[in-house]
């Protein structure tokens, strides 16, 4: 765990230290100040715009930094051979992947914690003050890091054998399938070919289901989300980042770095 946790904090300082990071947090607030604009002169659902377009822009900006600082963690540290200097050291490939992930993972929920205080500053303007109602808003946030924790591990696991191009690629293409696999299900179910059934169910158990984080709408309305799918998006998060880290770790454990 010390090894881990070491990685883990190099691979922060790595990011933080990246001037992507800085433009994407600064493009998501001008996008959430726009917000407040567009919700003056929208009389009376100045709210909902301010929730719906922050969150909106929380999650396009998070999205971009899941998948672009995913898909470079060990492509970099190859291509600049600090990787050899590390696992010169007493760190095993398994401890390097879980460190690496764990860092930008770190990295995400800071960035995030920022642009929500932006969304808390907009509301704040606009309504003049916060409420308890207003704790909604994180329960949307919470979503939003969870997806993008388990993008960031789809990503992690390409970029253990992939070329970034073709890692980013891999993750943009099924977190795209993931927000449709609902709607993949559903056709396989309307469809009266047995195989199609068949390979749809499948498809629909297997990609990530990024569709069921998707509650910025319900928020936005005001409706509360249920706690049983709060508990069982967050197992479910565990549960697929576990088996994702687990095969980049079994992969990049038996690629030859020479």
């Amino acid at each position: 765990m010390k090894m881990i946790g070491v990685v883990a904090l190099n691979t922060f300082r790595e990011a933080v230290r990246d001037r992507v990071l800085y433009n994407l947090v600064f493009f998501a607030l001008v996008m959430i100040t726009a917000a407040v604009l567009v919700g003056q002169i929208s009389i009376g659902i100045e709210e909902l715009i301010i929730v719906n377009l922050g969150l909106s822009a929380i999650s396009i900006f998070g999205v971009v930094m899941a998948v672009f600082l995913g898909v470079s963690l060990v492509h970099k540290e190859i291509e600049r051979r600090t990787l050899y200097t590390l696992l010169s050291k007493p760190v095993h490939r398994w401890e390097f992947i879980a460190g690496k992930y764990f860092g930008l993972c770190i990295t995400l929920a800071l960035n995030t914690a920022f642009m929500t205080a932006g969304v808390a500053l907009a509301l704040l303007y606009v309504k003049g003050g916060l409420h308890a109602a207003d704790a909604r808003v994180l329960v949307g946030v919470l979503f939003i890091l969870l997806q993008l924790f388990l993008l960031t591990g789809l990503a992690l696991l390409f970029s253990s054998f992939a070329t970034p191009i073709v890692s980013t690629l891999g993750a943009l293409g099924l977190y795209v399938a993931g927000i449709f696999s609902q709607d993949i299900r559903a056709f396989g179910e309307i469809s009266k070919d047995a195989t199609v059934k068949a390979l749809t169910g499948f498809l629909y158990y297997i990609l990530p289901n990024f569709g069921a984080f998707n509650v910025i709408s319900a928020i936005a309305h005001d409706q509360k989300v249920p706690g049983a799918l709060i508990g069982w998006n967050i197992l479910y998060t565990i549960v697929y980042v576990a088996i994702m880290l687990l095969g980049a770790a079994a992969i990049f454990s038996k690629r030859d770095l020479k």
